[in-house]
């Protein structure tokens, strides 16, 4: 990783450019907080859509519905001195020259943010088919619109957050829904089988048809031809089969990137090449707190991370020997599916032991994962207060005691050995 910690100080930024790559959440968020960490050069924020920034998760529930219009940010740019560019396509980087590639030519920068976010993962050979769908941007959900106003029969590839999601919507508009998964549950990459399974009846309770087991073998413009042959006709079909780092861009810049394709950041969320940041969806970075590398795709980790990289920008130029901000959240985020209110913490393995708060036939109740008794992750569902104080005693490393711990009655801040 690059060390800046000994960069030679100047007035906060003063005749030097920060250039944002991305506007989504993470994006916008960076430009702000170096705006208030009192960055005090320019700041370029590149969009590569034409849209004012916006926030996502409305997409999938009040701008699907026609309940909303967008979900613009609200940020001044011209107050806050932001330099807002959208519409560019960005194409490569030469960090050797600080020099951002573009359709439209070479942008220089002192300091680059990397917030590209992700991108939907299609599903083969859906790809330009008419009446295929995916949902990831406005344009999306502005095309999904009109077809769940319409009441049209939806086939839904994918039993993940987003499918779910969008599964609710669906049925709320009063669409006839099937969600294909090839898992034998739903959520199956997120959460255990005994976890997620009770979830499986969420779908037919809200009056959804949920295939597992299934993988696709077409799809066209009247449906998809399952693998065993069986045939489901859809007005429409919506992928949300997962989706991934959107760094095809950084080819042969030198910028490391995992495995899965995110930038490789350090723990305070610099990359491998000088003055290289990377924060949100796109990038991974390593956990103390879990020992191992976290790739978070999830809107709190595009809220607090560019705090981070702001910290380490102004504080690398305005100090000598600046050691730097660490970057090691408890991960979080929420999901709202089929009249419920879902919400999770932290970050488990196979390894951690289970507990369960409650009966999960019920409308509330939570899990609790320990490792070596101390609390690592909780899901909650329509237990809001479960996680709010979880994720405090996540925070602390707080160990519980198993036996008050699976007693729904009892305030988890009360289980605390």
């Amino acid at each position: 990783m690059s060390d800046e910690t000994t960069t030679k100080p100047s007035s906060n930024g003063a005749g030097q450019r920060v250039v944002i790559v991305g506007a989504g959440m993470a994006g916008v968020q960076t430009a702000v907080a170096l705006r208030e960490q009192g960055w005090t050069g320019e700041i370029v924020l590149l969009g590569a859509e034409p849209h004012q920034p916006y926030d996502r998760p409305p997409l999938s529930k009040a701008v699907l519905l026609g309940k909303a219009e967008g979900s613009t940010l609200d940020v001044d740019y011209a107050g806050l001195g932001i330099g807002l560019r959208l519409g560019v396509q960005v194409t490569g980087l030469r960090p050797d020259k600080r020099l951002v590639e573009t359709a439209t030519g070479q942008l220089p920068y002192d300091v680059l943010v990397i917030a590209t976010g992700a991108e939907p993962i299609p599903l083969p050979g859906g790809e330009g088919e008419p009446g295929v769908h995916l949902l990831r941007t406005l344009d999306d959900a502005e095309r999904l619109r009109p077809v769940l106003a319409r009441q049209r029969e939806i086939a839904v590839v994918g039993a993940g957050w987003i499918g779910a999601e969008f599964a609710t919507a669906a049925r709320e508009a009063g669409c006839a829904v099937t969600v294909v998964e090839a898992a034998d549950r739903p959520l199956a990459g997120a959460l255990p089988a005994e976890v997620a399974a009770p979830m499986a009846a969420w779908y037919e309770d809200y009056g959804a048809r949920l295939v597992t087991g299934a993988r696709v073998a077409s799809v066209d413009e009247s449906g998809l031809l399952l693998g065993d042959g069986t045939r489901l006709r859809a007005g429409a079909v919506v992928v949300g089969i997962g989706a991934r780092p959107a760094t095809d861009w950084l080819a042969g810049s030198g910028v490391e990137l995992a495995e899965d394709r995110s930038v490789v950041a350090d723990d305070r969320l610099r990359t491998s090449a000088p003055d290289v940041y990377a924060v949100g969806d796109c990038a991974s970075f390593p956990s103390a707190r879990y020992g191992t590398r976290l790739l978070v795709h999830h809107w709190d980790n595009a809220l607090q991370g560019p705090r981070t990289v702001a910290a380490n920008v102004v504080g690398s130029r305005t100090a000598a020997h600046f050691p730097g901000v660490v970057y090691d959240p408890v991960p979080y985020f929420w999901s709202e599916q089929f009249g419920r209110f879902v919400q999770y913490a932290g970050h488990h393995s196979e390894a951690d032991e289970l507990v369960w708060r409650g009966d999960p036939a019920g409308a509330a109740w939570s899990v609790c994962w320990l490792r070596e008794g101390a609390l690592v992750a909780l899901l909650a569902v329509g237990r809001p207060r479960d996680l709010a104080q979880g994720r405090k005693l996540i925070e602390r490393g707080a160990r519980l005691d198993r036996t008050r711990a699976e007693d729904p009655s009892v305030p988890l801040k009360s289980a605390v050995l």
